[in-house]
């Protein structure tokens, strides 16, 4: 079907790909639809066996370093926060409860921007959706490090948030679309494993700017100096991540299920040439699973074709509409019925949990260290501390952290190193279920000995130990969560999945806020029965493990 000859395909990189608006030639059409109507169904491949066909090699390289960098720039834009909120406390005059808010207000907006930029992923495409969420993430992160003001500043990061909200799970729907079966579960692991980069960048970048508190521009109205300097560095892994996927192709699962299956075809056809420029690529016709294969005899190829022309004819704005908003709804009750009502209620109450207990304690580690280093005590005896009067620059409490707490800091975020190697490696060897039972529970007992800690090093070893474990449950979640649900909802889902998770951050955060000058206690021995419930609840899902995607 395909002519693979290279001096008549432009490559993939360089090509202007426009897949929410392109109209299919009417010659090439009427050739396709004839190749068709003359396939045998030997020539007819499954969407599974065409990523096979494609072959593993450079165009993976460059996936998986792409969506990781927007992955990383995701986990730059969230964990920012924390560790700037000591330095910020006197320029922006926060109590407790404002730090537990700003912690909380990049959630909100991923709350909302995760089911709103989800659906329309699943509506208008992945790539188109991606490069928008990861601008406004962007220019949210860079407005907001102008912000002099505590409430102009909290608002700003709401709209980072929601940026942050959509590229998150489409980034996985996308990646893992360009997956084969065999591949999924390493490949999804090792695209988790940017997080922690991100995590390690933020940390790094904090170090490295904010104890120069002389680095900016002072002046009576406007000061732009250190942690605001880091605010502005934290936008640049966005912002290139959006400039860059304009060089990436739709993914042609999305494609494919939208009718537009030349468009499929062509964009795997690159993906071949780009790994393997030799061999000949084979796939004529193409289906979404071995179901829809056995009816094309009785359906009739240009039948089928003729059934979906009119989505290959919409323009991207068209689905902007009161139908796109009902389509959204549609896919919404989708979840809630037949068979994936079970996996959706069981990953919305992981996600809750996990979100509530890990993002309620890491985000605070930052705050946390620097208490213990300016107080004494533990986290949960610390010295005598003043938590509801305002600050200006002549108290004690003002001025940058020390090395030690920005050392503590990027340790943590180290730490998540072995766990995603271990991920990457055994993933499919013990399967998604039993890492993540096992991690929720084991972080959850991790939590409750924090409690008992005496010194910094001993805080530091169970902080690491903490965000260690924690990581194997996160990167079997994001596995199951990319698997579980068909392609058709598979971004719908994700988004809420993501949206329950960010009530779970932003409730973690606020209630710890509340909490912890009454006693720390409290907050972490909650943390610790939500782990371990939502890790036991986490048996209860259904194996993907070698599962076809459909």
């Amino acid at each position: 079907m395909a002519d693979n000859d290279p001096e008549n395909e432009t490559k993939w990189l360089l090509e202007e790909n426009d897949s929410d608006g392109l109209h299919e030639d009417g010659d090439q059409q009427l050739i396709h639809e004839r190749k068709r109507s003359e396939s045998r169904a030997g020539d007819i491949y499954t969407y599974e066996e065409a990523i096979v066909q494609t072959g593993y090699g450079k165009f993976q390289v460059l996936l998986v370093l792409l969506c990781g960098w927007a992955v990383s720039s995701d986990a730059v834009e969230v964990l920012s926060v924390s560790f700037l909120l000591p330095s910020a406390t006197c320029d922006l005059n926060l109590t407790s409860s404002d730090k537990g808010w700003l912690n909380a207000i990049v959630f909100v907006g991923m709350m909302v921007g995760g089911y709103f930029w989800g659906s329309l992923a699943d509506n208008l495409g992945r790539r188109s959706v991606l490069m928008w969420s990861l601008t406004v993430n962007g220019l949210g992160g860079l407005l907001s490090s102008t912000s002099q003001v505590f409430w102009l500043f909290l608002i700003l990061r709401f709209i980072s948030g929601i940026g942050v909200g959509g590229s998150i799970p489409v980034i996985f729907t996308y990646f893992v679309e360009f997956q084969p079966k065999n591949k999924r579960g390493s490949m999804i692991s090792l695209l988790a494993t940017f997080w922690m980069g991100g995590n390690i960048l933020a940390a790094g970048l904090a170090w490295l700017v904010i104890p120069h508190e002389g680095l900016g521009y002072f002046s009576p109205t406007f000061k732009y100096n250190s942690w605001r300097i880091f605010i502005a560095l934290c936008t640049i892994p966005s912002l290139s991540s959006a400039a860059m996927f304009v060089l990436m192709p739709e993914s042609p699962k999305f494609l494919l299920r939208t009718g537009k299956e030349l468009e499929a075809i062509r964009t795997l056809q690159k993906v071949h040439h780009t790994n393997k420029h030799k061999e000949p690529f084979k796939v004529q016709a193409l289906v979404l699973s071995d179901n829809e294969k056995d009816n094309i005899d009785s359906m009739g190829m240009s039948d089928r074709h003729e059934q979906n022309k009119h989505t290959n004819n919409s323009k991207w704005y068209q689905c902007i509409n009161i139908k796109s908003i009902k389509q959204l709804l549609v896919s919404t009750k989708t979840l809630f019925t037949g068979s994936l009502v079970k996996p959706t209620i069981i990953l919305l109450i992981i996600n809750f949990t996990l979100s509530f207990g890990y993002y309620g304690l890491f985000m605070w580690f930052p705050e946390l260290f620097n208490r213990i280093d300016k107080y004494g005590g533990t986290p949960c005896n610390p010295g005598v501390i003043n938590t509801t009067a305002t600050y200006n620059n002549s108290t004690s409490d003002c001025g940058t952290p020390n090395d030690w707490v920005f050392f503590e800091g990027f340790m943590t975020a180290l730490s998540n190193l072995p766990a995603n190697i271990f991920t990457i490696i055994m993933m499919d060897r013990l399967g998604r279920k039993t890492l993540l039972a096992s991690s929720m529970v084991i972080s959850g007992i991790c939590v409750f000995f924090i409690w008992f800690v005496q010194t910094k090093v001993e805080n530091l070893v169970m902080s690491c130990l903490f965000g260690m474990v924690s990581t194997v449950g996160w990167n079997a979640l994001d596995v199951l969560s990319a698997e579980a649900f068909p392609t058709e909802v598979r971004s719908t889902a994700m988004g809420i999945q993501q949206a329950l998770a960010r009530v779970g951050a932003i409730l973690g955060n606020i209630i710890f806020g509340e909490l912890v000058d009454v006693h720390c206690a409290i907050p972490m021995l909650l943390v610790a029965a939500l782990l371990a419930f939502g890790g036991l609840v986490s048996i209860r899902l259904p194996n993907t493990t070698n599962k076809d995607i459909h």
